[in-house]
């Protein structure tokens, strides 16, 4: 078990894209962090069922995902290629299925390195089917089983990278972002969400010994890109989810206490702040992304990239060819800008980031709490907490100080109805119980205890 008790990178100027101060280096000599900033392509299926019987389809579509992909790295001369396969359930559900189109996707990227030299890696990602039964069972049960063994046979089969969006936790943090409720957001990442994090990725490194491989990383897309994408829709004020942003970070960590090492999922815009602590490389997404989800993260979020994503596309049919084939142009051309500002040295670098940065940062308070500057400062109060309960509140403290003086100073624009749920945040979480104890026990009676199963989460 790591613990994290001072920074790896404690100055902002240090956190930068491209470089990691623990790089790592794949069987094919991507070294990621080193650097240079890799696309990493992330796709999907169009809609449709998948089953036994529409499994020669869906096998098709993924060798024309890959052949095109592929091909296009090779025509762009791309430095090399990071490729994110995330299962669908049926593929979890079903390890085999999942296994076989592993298995597809590496033979295609062998014979691009073998033909055209391209390097290529392969992450692989399990969609966590745990929350598929109500209430969840975390630690044990078919779906539980069944999740494992995609890991363990996608791993053997030569998956590199292990990762997973993981739900420990959601039962209870869903209800809490609807209803604006910072003490159930805390409850949910600080208590439940590191608990049920401590549990599977002992059990992923587990695997990922076994095969030789990395575990990568984990994120709280469910939890801080669900208050996002509220946020966006007009749902929750975007400085609660701004908060909420803060405080996952506490719950990803874990995953690299426990023997993650990047480069962490594109999807955890709370990377920044972990890349502050661990000094791992970590993958991101922003304006890439908006095939999946929209954002106020555009370009903020390239700003500390080791890997560039476009979170998930589609295979479908764009005047340009087939989605992902443009997406992995658009994501090698976004690298080359980011990988020449690199080649002209660190001011340069430096000043392109700054752009990057101050394009987004002053215009959305979620974007503010992932500048450099705020990303350490909230590493920092993490790091300097001895709980993970503490370091939930240190970090939202020190995000909603980080916030009220930016709008102060006119460095953040808020809307008016915005402003005082900073007060109300703060106050929030100044009156929470001084000990981890006390707080378990008040939620154990206001919360929904029908919704998840408390054994599962080593509390009763």
């Amino acid at each position: 078990m790591n613990t994290f008790s001072r920074l790896a990178i404690p100055a902002a100027a240090d956190l930068r894209f491209g470089v990691a101060v623990k790089p790592l280096v794949t069987r094919r000599g991507l070294t990621i962090g080193g650097g240079t900033v890799y696309p990493e392509l992330n796709f999907t299926l169009p809609t449709m069922f998948v089953d036994a019987a529409t499994m020669p389809e869906v096998r098709q579509h993924y060798r024309q995902i890959i052949s095109g992909a592929l091909q296009r790295a090779v025509e762009l001369e791309a430095h090399g290629l990071v490729v994110e396969f995330e299962t669908l359930p049926p593929m979890t559900e079903n390890p085999s299925w999942g296994i076989e189109l592993t298995r597809i996707l590496l033979d295609a990227m062998e014979e691009a390195h073998a033909k055209h030299g391209l390097r290529s890696v392969l992450r692989i990602t399990p969609n966590d089917t745990r929350e598929m039964e109500r209430p969840p069972r975390m630690r044990s049960g078919a779906f539980y089983e069944n999740m494992l063994a995609t890991f363990d046979g996608c791993a053997a089969a030569g998956a590199e990278l292990l990762s997973i969006e993981s739900v420990g936790g959601k039962e209870i943090h869903d209800e809490a972002l609807m209803m604006g409720d910072l003490r159930g957001v805390v409850f949910a990442l600080c208590v439940l969400g590191v608990r049920d994090m401590r549990f599977l990725w002992t059990e992923l490194a587990g695997i990922a010994r076994r095969h030789g491989v990395h575990c990568a990383g984990d994120t709280a897309c469910g939890f801080g890109n669900t208050a996002m994408v509220l946020a966006e829709q007009r749902m929750v004020p975007r400085v609660f989810a701004a908060i909420v942003r803060a405080i996952t970070a506490v719950r990803t960590l874990v995953c690299y206490e426990c023997g993650a090492e990047g480069p962490g999922k594109d999807c955890a815009y709370e990377n920044p702040i972990l890349k502050a602590i661990t000094g791992y490389p970590m993958a991101m997404e922003g304006k890439t992304a908006a095939c999946a989800h929209l954002s106020p993260l555009g370009n903020i979020a390239a700003a500390t990239c080791d890997t560039w994503s476009n979170e998930s596309v589609q295979n479908i049919k764009l005047l340009g060819g087939m989605a992902p084939t443009c997406y992995v142009e658009q994501l090698i051309y976004d690298c080359r800008l980011m990988n020449q500002a690199l080649a002209d040295g660190r001011d340069a670098a430096l000043l392109y980031r700054k752009w990057l940065v101050a394009s987004d940062a002053a215009r959305d308070p979620q974007a503010y709490v992932l500048t450099p500057e705020s990303a350490v400062a909230i590493a920092q109060a993490i790091v300097s907490a001895p709980t993970a309960y503490d370091a939930g509140k240190a970090a939202a403290l020190i995000a909603v100080r980080l916030l009220h003086e930016a709008h102060r100073d006119g460095a953040l624009r808020l809307q008016s109805r915005e402003v005082p749920w900073l007060d109300r945040l703060r106050q929030t979480i100044e009156a929470l119980p001084a000990t981890e104890g006390a707080f378990i026990g008040e939620m154990m009676a206001e919360v929904d205890t029908t919704r998840f199963v408390a054994a599962d989460y080593g509390i009763g």
